[in-house]
């Protein structure tokens, strides 16, 4: 019986793992996906927009 004990406790992380990754599918998309989307289309355009300054290293 200590198979049994081994194997419970993998057993019972991968069925709380695939829930897991069943919700997480589910709730993508939806009725915020637009805004979600804008929302980081609108950080990306932020990050790229911003100021560029080259440094420079003193080289010996």
């Amino acid at each position: 019986m200590d198979y049994v004990s081994a194997l419970v406790p993998p057993v019972v992380m991968a069925i709380f793992f695939i829930g897991l990754v069943r919700v997480i599918v589910k709730t993508q998309g939806g009725a915020a996906k637009s805004k979600e989307d804008a929302a980081v289309d609108a950080a990306f355009a932020r990050a790229e927009s911003g100021p560029r300054t080259e440094r420079t290293t003193a080289r010996d």
